[in-house]
Order: C-alpha cells, then sequence, then structure tokens
C-alpha cells in the first residue's frame, strides 16, 4: 500500500497523529463537518495556522461579473460563488500571556480523529508554551444531523502548573481569503462579501446579521456558551459589526480543567427579514441549549446508527479500501443529509473549489447512492432542480429551444458557465435529471413525488430534447452538436451517451404522462405529444463502427486521428497543455463517455460489443476528470476484467485520503466518492435497477475475499454478502418484509425468514486485459503505485 503518512489504517475513523504543516488545506477537506445545511471546514480551534478558512452555508453566494474578452449571443452575464460565511469556530486560547499557537513552543503530540460513527471531530493536543507552560487540550465539533442549524464545539484545557487560562471564543465574518489556485476553474476570491446589518447580544447569545452587496441575501450567525470550571471565572462580551468576542478569563492549580461548550446556529435567507432570520437563529440556540451537548451527541449518534444500518459497505481483504468507502460515504450523507431542496455542490460543503456550484455530478453520481442508501435526500435534492424549473425554462428560450434548459454550472439556478461546448452544449444534464427521477421512482414507488414534480422535470427535459433533435430523411432522429461527458470531444453529432439518454428521457415522459393522464394534461401534454416522443426514442440513432466493431463516442470519432500519448506522457491534464482545438478533433478521451452509456443504458449493448467497446476506449481515456474511475470500475468488472475493475475502484474510493490528483485542499470531490459506491456495489456486486425490480450479477476479484453491502428498495432494506463463492441475499425489516430479485436473470424471493443463497457464475474476460495510455494506468490496489496525480475537474 501507498504510504499513508500520519493517517493510520482504521476502519470507522479518519485519524491523523500528527500535524504535517504542509498538507493543511488537504486536511481541512478531510476533517470537514456538513449537514448539508452548514459546512466546516476542518481547521484548527484556534484558527492559525490555516490553509483556506471555510464556514459555508449551502446555496448562500454572492453574484460577480463573468468577463469576457469577446462576448457572444446567449452568454451569462453573471458568474455566483459560495461566501465563506461568519466563522464561528474559532476558540483562542491564551496560556498566561502566551497565545495557543502549535508553530511555537514545544507541541509534544498532536491527534484529530474523524469519527465515521458518531459524526464528531476530536482533537488532542499536549503543548508547552514558549514561557514553560504545559496544557492538554480537548475538543470535540460536531455540525448536527438533527438539528438542521446547530453546530457545537466542546473545549476542554487541562493544567499541570499554577496558570492563567484566557478563552476568547468569536464570530469573524469576512475572513481574508487565500488564492487558492492559479487554475481559472478553481474559484473566484470575494473581498469582504458581507455588509453588516445588525449586532444583537446579552449575557446568553450574540447574534451577528450580514447582507450580500449584489445577490442581497441575509443571513445570521449566533453563539451561546455553557461554562464550566472549579473555581472563580470572569466573562466579557464584546461586539462589533463584523466580530463578536466571548472572553472567558481563570486561573487553574494543577489537574483542574476548564470545559466550555460552544453552540453555534447558522441561517440565511433572501426572503424573510431579518428579524425573521435573527429570530430563527436565536431559538436554534435555544434548542441546542435544551439538547445540550451530551444530548446533541447522542442524537448524532442515532442518526447515524440508522444510516450505517442501511449504507454500510463492509469489505474484506483491503483494509485500506474498507475505510476509504466508509469515508466517502459518511462525506455524501454530510453533503446530502440536510440539503433540503438545496443544490449538492460537487465539493459538497468541504470547500469552495469550483466557486461551489453544483453539476451535473450531482443527478450522475451523487444521487444514485443518496437513492439507495437514503433515499428521501435524493427526493430532496430532484425537488431543488424543480425549483428552479422557471430558470431552467427561461434560459431555454433565450437559446430558442422548447422546454427546459437546466445549468450547466450553478448555485441558485441561473447558467454560470460561460464556455459553450463544456457548458451549454453538454445538454446531457437534462438527460441525467430525468434519469434520476426514474430511478427514484423505481427504487421508492413514490407515486406523489411523481405528480408534484417528477412528471413535470420529465415533461419539460423530454420538450428539449424535441428542439434539439430531428428526424433524417431515413427516419432516423438525430442529436447534432452537443457535447457529451468527454469534454474533449465536444460539440460533437449523435454522441451515443447523450442520444441513448435523451431516448430514456423521452420513453419515462411518454411512459409517466400516460400512466397520469390528469396531470400530463395539466402540463399541456397531449396523446400526439406523447407519440412524438415514442417515435423520437424509437428512432434515435446510434452511430457503430462495422469494421472495428466499436460504437464511436459520437459519429465519425473512430475516423479521428489519434492523440500522441508519449509527446503529453508527463503533461497532464491535457486541457492545461494543449489548445481545445487540438484535443477535440483527436482520439483522446477526457473521462468514461461511452462506457458510462454502457453502464447507465446497458440493455443497448450486446456483451460482445461491451468487452469490444471497453478495450478500445482503455487505450485513449486519460482520466483528467474525477468522474471516470468509478465508471471505469463498473464497466471492466462486467466485461470479466475484475482485476482492472478493483484497481479503478480503488482509484475512486481514494481520490481524497491520498489526494491523487493534488486538489483535495479546495474541496472535495464528492462525484468521486459516491461513485466509490457504485464501483463496489454496481461493479462487484452487479446491480442494476431495472423496471422489473433489482437485478446482481456479482464478482469479486482477487484481492477481496467478502463484499457485503445493504440497499433500500421498496421500503425494504435487502442486505447482499458475497464471497469469492457465493452470495446471500437476506432482507431486515419486519417479520413481513419481503423482495423479489433477479440474480444472473433469475427470480429469487428473499423473505425476513428466508433468505437466499446462490453460487456466484464465473466471469471469464472476453479480451485479454486492455491496456491505458502511457503513464495513465491506474494505482494498483494490491500495492504498485503508478502515478496518476494531477488537478482535475
Amino acid at each position: 500500500m501507498i504510504d499513508r503518512g500520519p493517517h493510520p489504517i482504521e476502519p470507522w475513523q479518519l485519524r491523523e497523529t500528527e500535524l504535517p504543516l504542509d498538507k493543511l488545506a488537504q486536511a481541512e477537506s478531510l476533517f470537514a463537518l456538513s449537514n448539508g445545511h452548514i459546512g466546516l471546514r476542518g481547521n484548527l480551534d484556534e484558527g492559525e495556522p490555516y490553509a483556506i478558512p471555510g464556514t459555508y452555508l449551502n446555496s448562500f453566494y454572492e453574484e460577480r461579473p463573468l468577463p469576457y474578452a469577446e462576448a457572444g449571443y446567449g452568454y451569462p452575464e453573471e458568474g455566483q460563488t459560495l461566501v465563506d460565511v461568519t466563522n464561528g469556530k474559532l476558540i483562542r486560547l491564551l496560556v498566561d500571556d502566551s497565545p495557543f499557537d502549535v508553530r511555537y513552543g514545544e507541541l509534544h503530540s498532536h491527534e484529530r480523529c474523524l469519527d465515521f460513527r458518531a459524526g464528531i471531530l476530536q482533537r488532542k493536543v499536549d503543548w508547552t508554551s514558549p514561557a514553560g507552560k504545559r496544557v492538554k487540550v480537548r475538543s470535540r465539533r460536531l455540525v448536527s444531523l438533527t438539528q438542521r442549524a446547530v453546530a457545537a464545539i466542546e473545549y476542554v484545557v487541562e493544567v499541570d502548573q499554577p496558570v492563567r487560562l484566557v478563552v476568547q471564543s468569536e464570530l469573524v465574518a469576512n475572513e481574508t481569503q487565500p488564492e487558492l489556485s492559479a487554475d481559472p476553474r478553481v474559484s473566484a476570491v470575494l473581498e469582504n462579501p458581507l455588509k453588516a446589518v445588525s449586532q444583537d447580544s446579552d449575557a446568553e447569545e450574540v447574534v451577528l446579521v450580514h447582507r450580500t452587496c449584489s445577490s442581497d441575501q441575509l443571513m445570521a450567525a449566533g453563539m451561546s456558551h455553557q461554562v464550566e470550571c472549579p473555581v472563580r471565572t470572569e466573562e466579557d462580551v464584546d461586539v462589533r459589526e463584523d466580530w463578536a468576542r466571548h472572553t472567558i478569563i481563570t486561573e487553574l492549580e494543577p489537574g483542574q480543567t476548564l470545559r466550555v461548550v460552544k453552540f453555534l446556529a447558522y441561517g440565511w435567507s433572501s426572503l424573510r427579514s431579518e428579524t425573521a432570520i435573527s429570530d430563527q437563529v436565536s431559538a436554534a440556540l435555544a434548542g441546542a441549549q435544551f439538547s445540550g451537548w451530551d444530548g446533541l451527541v447522542e442524537q448524532q449518534r442515532e442518526y447515524l446508527d440508522d444510516f450505517w444500518d442501511a449504507a454500510d459497505v463492509e469489505v474484506e481483504g483491503n483494509p485500506e479500501l474498507q475505510q476509504a468507502v466508509r469515508f466517502a460515504l459518511f462525506h455524501v450523507l454530510q453533503a446530502g443529509a440536510r440539503a433540503e431542496r438545496r443544490a449538492i455542490p460537487s465539493k459538497g460543503l468541504t470547500g469552495a473549489g469550483y466557486d461551489g456550484h453544483t453539476f451535473w455530478d450531482t443527478e450522475g453520481f451523487v444521487l444514485p447512492t443518496l437513492t439507495f442508501t437514503m433515499p428521501h435526500a435524493a427526493a430532496d435534492a430532484l425537488r431543488w432542480r424543480h425549483s428552479i424549473l422557471g430558470l431552467a425554462k427561461e434560459r431555454a428560450a433565450v437559446l430558442g429551444l422548447k422546454g427546459a434548459a437546466f445549468p450547466w454550472r450553478t448555485i441558485r439556478g441561473q447558467e454560470c458557465s460561460g464556455y459553450w461546448p463544456a457548458g451549454t452544449a453538454a445538454f446531457h444534464i437534462n438527460a441525467d435529471i430525468a434519469a434520476a427521477v426514474g430511478r427514484y421512482h423505481l427504487a421508492t414507488g413514490d407515486d406523489a413525488f411523481i405528480k408534484d414534480c417528477g412528471l413535470e422535470l420529465l415533461v419539460e427535459t423530454a420538450r428539449l430534447w424535441m428542439s434539439l433533435g430531428h428526424h433524417d430523411r431515413h427516419g432516423k432522429w438525430h442529436l447534432p452538436g452537443v457535447t457529451g461527458p468527454d469534454e474533449y470531444s465536444a460539440v460533437a453529432d449523435d454522441n451515443v451517451f447523450t442520444n441513448l439518454m435523451a431516448a430514456r428521457n423521452l420513453r419515462l415522459a411518454a411512459g409517466f404522462a400516460t400512466r397520469f393522464p390528469d396531470h400530463a394534461r395539466k402540463l399541456g401534454v397531449d396523446t400526439e405529444e406523447e407519440a412524438r416522443w415514442r417515435d423520437a426514442a424509437a428512432a434515435v440513432h446510434i452511430p457503430y463502427d462495422e469494421e472495428l466493431g466499436v460504437h464511436p463516442q459520437s459519429e465519425g470519432f473512430t475516423d479521428y486521428a489519434e492523440w500522441d500519448f508519449e509527446e503529453y506522457r508527463d503533461k497532464y491534464p491535457l486541457m492545461m497543455h494543449a489548445p481545445y482545438f487540438e484535443l477535440y478533433r483527436k482520439q483522446v478521451v477526457k473521462q468514461a463517455d461511452l462506457m458510462l452509456a454502457m453502464y447507465w443504458c446497458g440493455d443497448e449493448f450486446t456483451p460482445e460489443q461491451k468487452a469490444r467497446n471497453v478495450n478500445y476506449y482503455e487505450r485513449i481515456t486519460v482520466r483528467d476528470s474525477s468522474l471516470s474511475a468509478c465508471v471505469q470500475a463498473v464497466t471492466a468488472a462486467e466485461v470479466g476484467h475484475l482485476d482492472l475493475a478493483y484497481d479503478y475502484a480503488y482509484e475512486a474510493a481514494l481520490i481524497d485520503l491520498l489526494d491523487l490528483h493534488h486538489n483535495t485542499g479546495d474541496g472535495l470531490h464528492m462525484a468521486s466518492l459516491a461513485g466509490a459506491w457504485s464501483a463496489l456495489v454496481g461493479g462487484f456486486g452487479g446491480l442494476r435497477e431495472r423496471e422489473s425490480g433489482l437485478c446482481f450479477n456479482p464478482a469479486l476479484p482477487p484481492g477481496l475475499s467478502r463484499l457485503a453491502f445493504s440497499v433500500r428498495w421498496r421500503g425494504v432494506r435487502l442486505r447482499v454478502e458475497i464471497t469469492q463463492d457465493q452470495v446471500t441475499y437476506s432482507v431486515h425489516d419486519g417479520p413481513d418484509a419481503s423482495l423479489t430479485v433477479a440474480h444472473v436473470g433469475e427470480p429469487i424471493e428473499v423473505t425476513a425468514d428466508k433468505s437466499v443463497t446462490r453460487s456466484l457464475v464465473k466471469r471469464e474476460p472476453m479480451l485479454d486485459r486492455p491496456t491505458q495510455p502511457a503513464g495513465r494506468e491506474p494505482m494498483s490496489a494490491l500495492g504498485n503505485t503508478t502515478s496518476i496525480h494531477h488537478p482535475d475537474s
């Protein structure tokens, strides 16, 4: 295995046994806490040293102009950037007259631990000040999964000699932001984005209210404290426009401790008044104080016990992969748990990378995992899409199209991508949303969701495809000039993924319109429109190269000149070293595109076609995107290259723990973390959802001895346990629970009192293991350390 440095491999936690100051940014992302509404980067309690300070509220953003050297019709004029809001994590400590700062004095030990089952970040520090006073500091931090607006910190100081302690607990707005990267894709820097509105304080609590200048959003942050000390303390509160400080002073004798519990609350709105926002935060603080620290801890554990009961993935044979997949699931949970009809950004709330924007990553990678583990969170994310449907329809109208054109990247719903080929032309996001609607309904049977918002999403996305596509003189239906998942082949004709997904979108819309005719008629859908959707889907053109026996990624792709991979062996990502013009006209693939089509639309390909396609595209796919490895894991596993799939699954899961792309510091890669679940469950579990139900075709790579996971389906928790020789299916939801699933095509009924075991069908590859571009082989899950380090999307 790769040297993990200060992070030992442990199954249920991520522990850092020392403090490498040169890797603070990565650690701040790894140890971030969130509930989908509040996000706290894993900064040190005392605030310094830091790489990137970060406290975020989901969808709280500021607008900024998008400059163009040469503007064009339909280009968006404004961007949106996630705001680093008022920081409530700060608890500064003075030991006599020495500030507690790990860069000074003597740091005897420093350990942090993120507990995936408790949902708490713990820290233990043993430090001697430059003046020789030794203290031990213990802190625990949580962002509540049960009280959406609440975070809390327990801060304990123990001394072994007489000492005066001064604790300064703070709220600070408009912290100085470092430049994240020279890469313009990463994030814009906002200077003083918050303008003070009001400050309210008394002996019990402080609430600061601020407003953004351009987006005109109000936010409030509040804090209150509980102090425990065996001797007298003095306390003082000082409040200014951009900061508030609660100071606690005491003098301790050897063996005595000072314990401070800090409750935090956050709220924001673009509609409600200053008074309403302030009152909301005060109420949240009151609720937190009522629960107390111990109550919040207990609630957190109960919430996570329920989550892990239905979401855990057990891996035997690779302890590092076991830790990584639980780390991944924990952060995916944090991203979506309490987002509640807000977007799930590509970095979650772990950093401001990509300006905090949401892409197709959410529907394509995060929602499949949430649908099978926490379906209500998936529904909330789709309801957010429905909430911005009006803006998507306006965007379509600007482009001269019918229906809705959902934004490629956004926070609030407006398009924020000014680059047409990799933004507006990537219309497949519409179909990705539609597929997520269909998947959610399959998994839950939630007809109310379809009637409330799902059908309208399907209808308006279908109408866009009918505006974009056309029938040729032979009756074939085409989608010219679009960009598929592979952004190195932009504005192409008949991208296979886009065409197949558009056809699925049209069939879903027609099917649900027929099923719910009254709701469809209210949306203006008649039987003639349904028929046009079905006709287009049936006639969709899927390019195929008869000579090579593979599917061109788009029309004519296999006739393009081949890319010179040797020349660019050490120049990745390619878009930072080569003009897009060159990338667009050569056979080089940024990320899984056709292979994603084979995963999501597998019934459209024969086993032989899948095998040949995998071998063809593996040799030209460079994985300049974190969205690729997990997909390649699934398709490699399906065609029998289980060892290759194992490598890709390992890469997807370890992307941030090993900082494989050298950009974990600006936030975690939520799509890859969620994709690690797909790689294991979809790849080795062989899970596919179909109209008929759940289908499985399991097989394990040689390096794993056992894989077990659970999925939620129609209110039942199904557990699947796979060894090298057999698989056992069981359900765990009461005596009457039952489920019929397909094992390699065989229908089997599983009941609460009757699990079912089947032998594994040997999965032999039809072709030899494929090669990858020079220097782009996946990192080996068995211990080899092929480098794939590069910044990515």
